[in-house]
């Protein structure tokens, strides 16, 4: 529950998201997490350190193996909603 509890608050997953290509310092990640404001930011590289998920690096802020093992769970869970969303579409109406 710890996890979900970290995964749920806003930038969390973002965070995740944006460091999947290799490490960012904290201004770049900043950037590409469209300026979340610099407390927040902190606040969740923090918790995410703690979890063991993101690391502080010679280069800034990466995923560590296991942040790169949930991300491959989080990619499969992303194909499984959008498959289901699809499903669960209702019919648009006909038109006359």
């Amino acid at each position: 529950m710890v996890l979900f509890d970290i995964l749920g608050q806003r930038w969390s997953l973002r965070i995740l998201w944006e460091l999947r290509q290799g490490p960012l310092t904290f201004r770049a990640l900043r950037d590409a997490c469209d300026g979340a404001s610099p407390t927040v930011l902190n606040t969740r590289l923090k918790a995410l350190r703690q979890l063991g998920l993101v690391d502080l690096g010679p280069d800034g802020y990466l995923r560590t193996a296991d942040g790169n093992d949930l991300g491959k769970q989080l990619a499969d869970l992303d194909r499984w909603a959008n498959e289901w969303a699809d499903r669960s579409e209702p019919e648009s109406p006909q038109q006359s």
